[in-house]
């Protein structure tokens, strides 16, 4: 009876991400969205992920990244209500530009670790233009919310420890490591070097981050954690309204339905 106690009470890992007038969860196996468009009327979408064989370190923190991403086609043609961040032209043109700029900046003859750091600092542009939408910023509160108060059967506040914001200190110089050992490389091979050092990088940065949510008073964990703390706290999270959060909530319970179903 004891252990069946435990079982019913464990908590399902959630993730989450925030569109622009919705929330999307997801679990170990599952996902759900949920919107609500200009009218008021609220709308929900859920379904299994397509997982992907890979548990091995430095291996299943990119696998499950791209589980994350192979879920948004299907959130697309199963909620056509959903607006993504990514679709507004000015977020696009900033990608665009900031992937220009990322070039510029690796072909001067500035240290290849300056490079990386130079690039990826670039790189967030993109994301921190998204997020002066207010509407988005509240949908990512929403987001922590309704996963935090879930975990810790209370009230949570907007921002979140697990937030992806927290991968920008580990990505950052992991992807800096990786570029000086590339730029190290004979110059015929520098190009598939560098690819090797961009996808190393992501896999560290991941176990790192792994490591910092099981540790998150070790004083280094605290420090990698800093840059996406003051990230959610000034720029990408906003306090979100009754509303917001009920549409957080209704994705999170629609994913929870199908995690409990297995």
């Amino acid at each position: 009876m004891r252990m069946a106690e435990e079982i019913a009470e464990e908590k399902v890992r959630l993730g989450g991400m925030a569109l622009a007038n919705g929330v999307l969860v997801h679990g170990p196996t599952s996902w759900a969205c949920a919107v609500r468009t200009d009218d008021g009327e609220l709308h929900v979408a859920s379904g299994r992920k397509r997982l992907l064989p890979a548990q091995r370190p430095l291996l299943r923190g990119p696998a499950r990244l791209l589980e994350a991403l192979l879920v948004l086609p299907r959130v697309r043609r199963s909620l056509p209500q959903a607006r993504f961040a990514f679709q507004r032209p000015g977020v696009l043109a900033a990608m665009a530009a900031a992937g220009i700029g990322g070039r510029a900046i690796r072909e001067t003859k500035l240290p290849p670790a300056v490079q990386e750091l130079a690039a990826g600092a670039l790189a967030l542009t993109p994301a921190l233009l998204a997020l002066r939408e207010r509407e988005l910023a509240a949908y990512h509160g929403a987001e922590h919310v309704s996963i935090g108060t879930y975990e810790n059967g209370e009230p949570a506040a907007k921002e979140h420890e697990r937030c992806g914001t927290h991968l920008v200190g580990p990505l950052l110089l992991a992807t800096a490591a990786g570029a000086t050992l590339a730029g190290k490389a004979p110059r015929s091979i520098r190009r598939p070097a560098n690819l090797v050092a961009a996808v190393g990088a992501m896999a560290a940065a991941t176990e790192i981050f792994g490591w910092m949510v099981r540790n998150p008073e070790h004083p280094v964990a605290k420090a990698l954690a800093r840059p996406g703390q003051e990230l959610q706290e000034r720029v990408a999270t906003a306090d979100p309204s009754p509303e917001q959060v009920e549409v957080a909530e209704a994705a999170l319970q629609a994913c929870l339905e199908l995690e409990r179903a297995d």
